[in-house]
């Protein structure tokens, strides 16, 4: 459908530029070839809790208590 299209217009064209449709048509299929071939990157995920109970850090036993700073807006 496209094929005799694009061969008529190379056609017309001069033969240098015929050329150039050349280079360039060989070039596309280098490219084509070289992105096929090469591997896929796999995308990485996290997994959620891989991490979990790895850093376990002691809280206070007032913990929960008012800041010393806070105290006087508490009352």
């Amino acid at each position: 459908m496209i094929e005799p299209v694009i061969l008529q217009k190379l056609e017309e064209l001069p033969e240098s530029l015929q050329t150039e449709v050349l280079h360039y048509i060989e070039f596309l299929i280098d490219k084509h070839t070289k992105n096929s071939t090469q591997e896929k990157p796999t995308k990485k995920y996290r997994v959620a809790g891989t991490m979990k109970e790895m850093f376990v850090l002691p809280l206070p036993d007032d913990f929960d208590e008012p800041l010393e700073d806070m105290k006087e807006y508490m009352e």
